[in-house]
């Protein structure tokens, strides 16, 4: 976690003290109860705030990604603010995710952030794991009667009219704030409670749907197009029809003037390098407000072409150009769009 880091006091971890490196320059990361955690509350102490702007949060998250020796994980789970911001969309544009967790309390006010988190992350195609509803209903330790302190039913209500799975619920309870205060995480302090049956059937589900995934979309890449250094795959066989129609299983450079791409629903689609230049969308080439082209195709030399092209997360390639143009992202949607006309 990065703003708000709470995870090394809900896992027992000392604050304050940053983790030793390795030789290579990268941060070991602390462990606890199985799990290893980097968090800003490694670097800051409880009453020292990492006060950031947008670009330094960016740079910590890549840090935290890319910088820590990890080692093999079975999960690499990132603890993001609520809301739409930078944070976000750094992380969907700098690895590829397998999924987003939208997590919310029943409220509408909570569901409406949340319904904007979650189209968020559809429009960079990432996949929607699932809605969980947090603090669904209080039990009174004393009396055994439910109380929907934030009313109930919220998180499923959301994840039915959007057409994404429901995890779960979480009941607001004493012994999730008792456990997380003594660095405890419930499952392990008290097993038998209702929270802690409820994160389990709720990791169960979680698990289950990650292996579940497609696992045919492309691995990050970094690809010189004159000597192919760093392509990205080429599938040997064609891809099982009824995948995505916006997600590439195979990009190749068929000769120097083509970029083919090969899709998860089986088409195919040779793309003419100039006609990628000039379909650019970004601010130097298209009025933002207007849609209005500001390209001028005459001062497009008829030679242009790609010097290198890499993945930005799940959802886009970004193009470097002889010209000099780097500034525009080809979302995979724009790229399948080209390609069909």
């Amino acid at each position: 976690d990065i703003l708000g880091p709470s995870i090394p006091g809900m896992l027992g971890i000392p604050t304050g003290t940053p983790p030793p490196g390795t030789p290579a320059g990268k941060a070991v990361p602390p462990a606890a109860h199985g799990i290893k955690a980097i968090s800003m509350g490694l670097l800051t102490g409880d009453d020292s705030p990492a006060v950031l702007r947008g670009p330094m949060v960016s740079k910590y998250l890549r840090m935290f990604i890319g910088a820590v020796e990890w080692g093999p994980l079975d999960y690499l789970v990132i603890d993001l603010p609520p809301g739409t911001g930078d944070t976000q969309l750094t992380l969907a544009q700098s690895v590829p995710l397998s999924g987003a967790v939208i997590v919310t309390t029943p409220q509408d006010v909570s569901l409406r952030i949340a319904r904007r988190g979650l189209r968020m992350f559809e429009k960079v195609q990432v996949p929607i794991l699932g809605v969980i509803e947090n603090m669904s209903s209080f039990t009174c330790p004393h009396c055994g009667k439910e109380t929907d302190v934030f009313r109930r039913g919220g998180g499923e209500r959301l994840s039915r009219e959007l057409g994404v799975p429901f995890l779960g619920a979480i009941p607001l309870s004493a012994d999730v704030v008792a456990a997380g205060d003594e660095g405890e995480p419930i499952v392990v302090a008290r097993p038998g409670s209702a929270p802690a049956i409820a994160y389990r059937a709720i990791a169960a589900e979680l698990a289950a749907r990650v292996q579940g995934l497609a696992t045919a979309a492309l691995r990050p890449f970094v690809w010189n197009w004159d000597d192919g250094a760093g392509a990205p795959a080429w599938p040997a066989a064609p891809p099982a029809a009824g995948g995505p129609p916006t997600t590439p299983v195979g990009l190749r450079r068929r000769d120097a003037r083509t970029l083919s791409v090969w899709w998860a629903d089986g088409a195919r689609h040779d793309i003419d390098v100039r006609d990628l230049r000039l379909a650019c969308h970004c601010a130097l080439c298209v009025e933002e407000m207007t849609g209005r082209p500001l390209l001028d195709p005459a001062t497009v030399r008829a030679d242009v072409a790609p010097t290198s092209i890499m993945s930005i997360g799940n959802y886009a390639i970004a193009v470097t150009w002889n010209d000099g143009h780097n500034s525009g992202l080809d979302t995979f949607a724009r790229l399948r769009a080209l390609g069909e006309r």
